[in-house]
């Protein structure tokens, strides 16, 4: 058996073809959406992701804007960022790109974005929602995901999912997605006794460790569902997952590579929640 593969890569130009329609209709409207990037700092990885979603939204036509500010300012001056941006009918997304500098608290300044704004769907607000079924705005990642299992017809409900990870980022609201489309779920972390046989037990299996080929075939069931989230380097510069690939896809039935496998689909749901920002918009206009 050699995996199928679930290619995020495919389904992100999809959606972005749709998405473009999506936003001729709301401009014929009126309405531009606009996303804002807030960037502090000159860290590498931060630079690259931030340009990757300016030249996304750019492609799809989303007004696009990048604010630059120098490691030294300080909490309180980008918290009066955060507030304007808030006030500013222009961006109806805000992201913070992270990390952020050592003195400024991360958590203050998320929680500082209106969460109607909150695309990345970090705000306590959005994760309450979350996780009483009443879901807002989605973190990018597990979102993402979900729409990959559905873009593949595979059935969640019933099915024993283990996730690898217990972040807020990915780990947490990726096990409440799947329990609210009554999946059994388990979630797995460093401390986790015998987490191979856990693993072997999982129908799909999510991987979100940040630990290049933890993941080998001994952790796959037979032809189960594995999403490997890591985006890690080898000695050699390579790109590569948590999941040892070459291996896995010999017992697996679905395999995401890296790349091309999440990292697309993460980078498109902040587009589509900009969009649905911005239709909401138009919605509380209209009862007015």
């Amino acid at each position: 058996m050699v995996a199928t593969v679930m290619s995020g890569k495919l389904l992100s130009d999809e959606l972005n073809e749709e998405m473009k329609v999506e936003i001729i209709k709301l401009k014929e409207k009126g309405l531009v959406p606009g996303l804002v990037v807030v960037l502090v700092g000159e860290d590498p990885a931060s630079q690259t992701y931030v340009k990757n979603k300016e030249k996304r939204a750019k492609k799809l036509g989303i007004h696009s804007v990048i604010e630059r500010y120098p490691e030294t300012i300080s909490e309180l001056e980008l918290l009066r960022v955060i507030d304007r941006l808030n006030k500013d009918e222009h961006f109806h997304g805000i992201l913070v790109q992270l990390p952020l500098p050592k003195h400024i608290d991360s958590t203050k300044v998320l929680d500082a974005i209106n969460p109607a704004k909150d695309v990345d769907g970090f705000h306590p607000i959005n994760m309450g929602k979350l996780f009483i079924g009443q879901p807002d705005r989605i973190p990018c990642t597990p979102y993402g995901i979900m729409k990959l299992l559905q873009r593949y017809d595979i059935e969640v409900t019933g099915k024993n999912a283990v996730i690898i990870g217990r972040s807020n980022i990915v780990g947490k609201p990726m096990a409440q997605l799947l329990l609210m489309k009554n999946a059994t779920v388990t979630i797995a972390h460093s401390k986790t006794k015998d987490l191979a046989e856990l693993a072997s037990k999982a129908d799909i299996l999510v991987v979100a460790v940040g630990r290049g080929h933890m993941v080998t075939k001994e952790f796959i069931k037979p032809g189960a569902v594995v999403i490997d989230v890591g985006m890690n380097r080898d000695e050699n510069g390579k790109l590569i997952g948590d999941v040892k690939s070459d291996e896995v896809q010999e017992v697996a039935g679905y395999l995401t590579p890296v790349p091309k496998g999440v990292g697309p689909m993460t980078i498109t749901m902040l587009m589509y929640q900009t969009i649905e920002s911005a239709k909401a918009t138009l919605t509380s206009q209209s009862k007015l």
